[in-house]
């Protein structure tokens, strides 16, 4: 969705992003005002209102009295992402509307609808009402140039492991063997040290037919990119997900799905090895879902078509 990436790391510049998130502060709130009534002059059209229900299922949402106001929002002394991507939609909206949010790694469902970032997708998280946010680390997209067939038959991971369990899974089954090349990337002390590596940049992952995209503390938040590529995602089905739409995902029809054991990852590494055709259809299937998100003027849109549901102001909106 709104950004490609600007350095060699492959990554989204941190610089820039700030930067423009104060600029915006400075903007007046008509500006902001008139995004939301083009938002809604627009339409919604089947597609578009089926996503919004995706991502905000309450049809009436009913909050606490002590919920607080927009206009309480306060700069946070940590995760000042998820406070721009909040500012930039929420200023389109009248500030003494109530709203409950709750930002950073979220894997558990809030008791009122609350806005954040990632959800669980098994079970009822219709209280999870989720907005594209920390977009400047979970909205990265790929410029992949080589075909599936010229890649490295191996499939690669970079991350941090300590923590994670399934990452760690993943090293303690398959560390060492040659289908796969496995990094453990932490800057902190480590129980297995041959696990430790450099880390790699996204072109130099995207040399390798296959790359793990593994949740860690929610989501992977390297699949959107994986996914835009063409480069296989290799992950055990996703328990969480996010404003990417991860509990839509299918196996094996938008990414190669591992058992959580990963017992059956040589043999699924090795079939999509030696049928490029099948590969190609999965790579496909992703890259069209990948491509719904990077428009930005549309995303920005929907997001606001969410919050509308979300503040379900009858008098305005469609909802």
């Amino acid at each position: 969705m709104m950004f490609s990436y600007l350095f060699a790391s492959g990554h989204n510049s941190k610089f820039v992003y700030y930067l423009r998130g104060v600029l915006r502060e400075l903007l007046p709130a008509c500006v902001f005002r008139r995004r939301l009534e083009r938002a809604r002059a627009a339409g919604i059209t089947p597609a578009e209102r089926e996503r919004i229900s995706y991502y905000c299922k309450p049809e009436r949402v009913v909050l606490p009295d002590s919920a607080p106001r927009l206009r309480e929002l306060k700069f946070p002394r940590k995760g000042s992402a998820y406070w721009f991507d909040a500012r930039e939609l929420i200023r389109c909206f009248d500030p003494d509307l109530r709203w409950m949010h709750q930002f950073g790694d979220v894997t558990t469902v809030p008791p009122a609808p609350t806005i954040v970032k990632s959800r669980p997708i098994a079970g009822d998280n219709s209280n999870s009402v989720l907005l594209p946010l920390n977009k400047i680390r979970h909205f990265v997209f790929a410029n992949d140039k080589i075909p599936f067939a010229q890649k490295k038959d191996a499939a690669v991971f970079r991350g941090v492991v300590k923590g994670r369990g399934k990452r760690r899974t993943l090293f303690e089954k398959h560390f060492g063997n040659p289908l796969c090349h496995l990094g453990d990337t932490t800057r902190h002390p480590v129980d297995s040290p041959e696990w430790r590596a450099p880390k790699m940049t996204i072109a130099g992952q995207l040399e390798y037919k296959f790359v793990f995209a593994i949740e860690g503390n929610d989501v992977a938040s390297n699949l959107k990119w994986i996914m835009s590529s063409n480069s296989l995602a290799v992950t055990p089905p996703p328990e969480f997900e996010t404003w990417f739409m991860e509990g839509a995902l299918v196996p094996d029809v938008h990414y190669v799905a591992v058992a959580p054991d990963y017992s059956d990852l040589d043999e699924k590494l090795r079939y999509y090895m030696n049928n490029t055709a099948a590969a190609e259809r999965v790579i496909a299937n992703a890259n069209k879902h990948a491509a719904m998100f990077r428009d930005t003027e549309h995303e920005r849109r929907m997001a606001l078509l969410v919050l509308d549901k979300y503040f379900a102001e009858k008098e305005h909106s469609e909802f």
